[in-house]
């Protein structure tokens, strides 16, 4: 695998990426703990996302909204339940056009400046819906991967 490409598999319920970056892990994570940050990537292509308030701590809340081209926005919100600095996190993900589903983001030391993230989001309703989020996240971890480049 390298850098530019993600490998994306579902299931019954949940979809899995993974994903190599040219990026340290303290860089990785602080794109997905920020809020100022989380909110420069997260989304499909053409997506925005105006409102991202993080409150990154196991039982804190977050809550963001993401903006499609056309305006539509949809709410996502949810608490985190683990956090392994550096490492880890899990939290749950709530969207008012799905129910909760457990969100979980790891990142692998690869040395050289690269790190591997494993990203698992299970509990949807159906593999139909699995398979759009895929789409989704692949879409947002190019974003990301061009952000880290900008930061990097």
């Amino acid at each position: 695998m390298t850098a530019a490409e993600s490998t994306i598999t579902t299931d019954e319920r949940g979809v899995q990426l993974e994903r190599i970056f040219n990026a340290s892990p303290a860089l990785v994570w602080q794109a997905w703990t920020e809020a100022e940050h989380f909110a420069r990537w997260y989304g499909p292509e053409g997506f925005t996302v105006p409102t991202c308030e993080f409150d990154f701590r196991v039982g804190g809340e977050y809550t963001l909204v993401m903006r499609s081209p056309d305006g539509w926005e949809m709410r996502n919100y949810g608490v985190f339940k683990e956090i392994v600095p550096l490492e880890r996190f899990v939290a749950t993900m709530s969207a008012d056009m799905h129910g909760e589903t457990t969100l979980t983001v790891a990142l692998e030391d690869l040395g050289d400046g690269r790190t591997r993230l494993t990203m698992r989001q299970d509990g949807w309703p159906d593999p139909q819906m699995a398979e759009g989020a895929g789409g989704g996240w692949s879409q947002a971890l190019e974003k990301l991967a061009r952000e880290l480049t900008k930061s990097g």
